[in-house]
C-alpha cells in the first residue's frame, strides 16, 4: 500500500522548494500537496478558529494539482489529518524553506511547526529548510536537498519515529557532492540582533517595524548549527513537551503556601 504523504510549508504553495520537495516524494508514495495561499514565514504554530477556512485547487508549475489554504501552515496540516482527503495522512513533509531553522528558530517556523502539528496528530512530520545565506527564492537550487529530503523520508517510512518525537532537518546549501553526511543534533544557540524601528506614517502617526541583521549561531560541535556550519545535513529529533525539568526542585523548595495568606506582607 502506497505511503500517503501530506507536503506543505510556510512560503507559499507557488514557492519552489515545495516544487521540488513534492517531485521528490512522488518517489515514495501518493503526495497530496496542501500549502497557505502566501509567504507565512516567521508566522510559528497557528491554530485558526475566529473564521472559516477557504481552500482552492491549483495546478503547480509542473502541471500537478495542489491545494492552496487562506490558512496557516499548521492549519493546513489540521486539514489534511481531519479529512480534507479522502485517504488517511501516513506522514508530514514540510518545506524546503530557503532558509535554515536552527535552534530558537523552530518557535518562530511555520516550516517547523506544521511538522509539529503532525506529531499532535500522531502522525510522523519532518521538516527540510535550507542553510542558503540569502533568501533569493529564484536563483536557489532546491534539488539537491531535495533527494537528501527524499532519503530522510524513505528512512523514516522504514523505521518510524518514536511517539512524540518530529523532526526538523537543516541542509547545507552546497553542492551535493560537497554535503559530508548527516549528523543527529541537539538545537544549538541563536543569537538574534532583532531592532526596533519607529517611523512616522503620512498622517503624522507613528507605526514600527521589528527588523536587525540576519540572526548568527554559536557552532558548538554536536548542535544543529555546528553541523551546518560544518557541511553536514543536521537531524534535530525535537518533543513538545518544554517542561523544564530540572527546575522543578527547585521550585519545588519555594514558599509557596506562606505567599498565600492574607496577612503575609508581599516583598517590595
Amino acid at each position: 500500500m502506497d505511503t500517503h504523504i501530506l507536503v506543505t510549508n510556510d512560503d507559499g504553495v507557488d514557492a519552489p522548494g515545495l516544487l521540488a520537495l513534492a517531485q521528490e516524494m512522488y518517489k515514495l508514495g501518493q503526495v497530496s500537496i496542501l500549502a497557505p495561499d502566501r509567504n507565512w514565514s516567521g508566522g510559528g504554530h497557528v491554530k485558526t478558529i475566529g473564521r472559516p477556512l477557504r481552500v482552492r485547487q491549483i495546478y503547480l508549475a509542473d502541471g500537478a494539482i495542489a491545494y492552496a489554504s487562506d490558512g496557516a501552515p499548521s492549519d493546513c496540516v489540521a486539514l489534511g489529518v481531519f479529512g480534507f482527503f479522502d485517504k488517511k495522512i501516513d506522514i508530514v513533509v514540510s518545506g524546503i524553506n530557503p532558509m535554515p531553522n536552527l535552534g530558537h528558530d523552530v518557535t518562530y517556523s511555520g516550516t517547523v511547526t506544521a511538522a509539529m502539528e503532525a506529531m499532535i496528530w500522531d502522525i510522523p512530520g519532518v521538516a527540510f529548510s535550507l542553510g542558503s545565506v540569502e533568501n533569493h527564492l529564484s536563483l536557489i537550487d532546491y534539488r539537491p536537498a531535495a533527494r537528501i529530503a527524499r532519503a530522510t523520508v524513505a528512512n523514516i517510512i522504514q523505521n518510524s519515529l518514536p511517539q512524540g518525537i518530529f523532526l526538523n532537518v537543516n541542509i547545507p546549501h552546497l553542492p551535493e557532492e560537497a554535503i559530508k553526511g548527516f549528523r543527529v543534533t541537539r538545537q544549538g544557540n541563536r543569537v538574534y540582533r532583532d531592532r526596533l524601528e519607529k517611523r512616522i506614517d503620512p498622517r503624522g502617526k507613528p507605526y514600527y517595524w521589528i527588523g536587525g541583521d540576519a540572526p548568527t549561531g554559536i557552532p558548538q560541535e554536536g548542535t544543529d548549527i555546528g553541523a551546518l556550519d560544518g557541511g553536514y545535513v543536521s537531524v534535530t529529533p525535537l518533543q513538545l513537551d518544554l517542561t523544564a525539568y530540572p527546575a522543578q526542585n527547585i521550585l519545588n523548595r519555594w514558599s509557596w503556601e506562606r505567599h498565600t495568606s492574607q496577612t503575609e506582607d508581599v516583598p517590595a
